[in-house]
């Protein structure tokens, strides 16, 4: 995931990447230890900064990438880009740039799930900014009325886009809105992805036992701006530095190396692999095409007869 961001936000400096995109680096941790958490059948919905998730869930890196050209072999096929990222086979239903737009949508799901008796969960994440929408209340209501098979998960990194939690919501603890409707709630170590795992299978097992969603709010913090036009500096070098010092990626390294999980040239090897796979994927995006004028009208819902469209 880190790889891939960085690779992303170097040719989006190059323009080979145009539109918004929003990295998360830093924030790796979060989608990292929710993965050995949940099934392949599980269900995952998150807000527009996407690229870990899609590719956490399974969407092969290529499709991603090519997805942030705007090519038509994009999971979207190049017409969602960085923020609409999409795959129905992986169970990965965006990527949505409305912020807070996908919250009653994580628990729609969730009740599709429930109604066909089957017992997978969906995952929705959200940013901090989008607690403040009021669907979330709407949504936390229901879900626990239905004991919906959701987990609601709010990746706070302090800012929404670049103003500070405390500046906007009384309520700076996060997870304690969840206890308005009786909801499970629990704040997690978002820069530790053991932390991260445990949370996750808790809630994902109460979950697929019937017994309703449950709320994380996991603490992070995201090392770029809000998105590759935000230059960050409403927030100060000392307080990045606090957060680099906790890298989650230099975390678990430093507990491979100290339980001898691996070796230094494993962690080496599979470096180069991860370097492999990333330039293989920028390679098949650059030699990717364009969608052609055929694809103007596909995947879109229309009327037929709607007078404005002729041949």
């Amino acid at each position: 995931m880190r790889k891939f961001e960085e690779r992303a936000g170097q040719l989006y400096g190059q323009q080979k990447i145009r539109g918004f995109c929003h990295l998360y680096i830093g924030q790796e941790a979060i989608v990292a230890g929710a993965l050995s958490a949940i099934r392949p059948d599980d269900i995952m919905i998150t807000a527009y900064r996407d690229h870990a998730h899609a590719i956490g869930k399974g969407i092969p890196p290529r499709e991603v990438m090519a997805e942030l050209y705007g090519k038509v072999t994009g999971c979207s096929r190049g017409k969602g880009g960085s923020m609409h990222l999409f795959s129905a086979r992986h169970k990965f239903f965006g990527g949505h740039g409305i912020v807070g737009g996908q919250i009653p949508l994580g628990a729609g799901i969730a009740f599709a799930e429930k109604s066909k008796g089957t017992d997978a969960v969906c995952l929705c994440y959200m940013g901090d900014g989008a607690v403040r929408q009021g669907a979330l209340h709407e949504t936390f209501n229901m879900a626990m009325l239905w004991k919906l098979p959701v987990i609601f998960i709010c990746e706070n990194n302090n800012y929404a886009m670049g103003t500070s939690v405390k500046r906007t919501s009384n309520v700076t603890d996060i997870y304690k809105l969840g206890s308005a409707y009786d909801m499970p709630s629990a704040q997690v170590d978002g820069m530790s992805c053991e932390e991260v795992h445990e949370a996750m299978e808790t809630a994902v097992n109460r979950a697929r036992e019937g017994n309703g969603p449950t709320f994380l709010e996991i603490c992070t913090y995201r090392y770029k701006g809000h998105s590759m036009s935000d230059p960050a500096k409403y927030r100060s070098k000392e307080e990045v530095d606090l957060y680099k010092s906790k890298d989650p990626i230099d975390m678990v390294l430093k507990t491979i190396y100290e339980k001898k999980y691996a070796s230094e040239k494993e962690i080496n090897t599979v470096n180069e692999e991860i370097k492999s796979i990333v330039e293989d994927a920028v390679s098949f995006a650059e030699s990717s095409p364009y969608p052609g004028e055929d694809e103007l009208f596909k995947d879109v819902y229309m009327q037929e007869d709607y007078p404005y469209i002729k041949e």
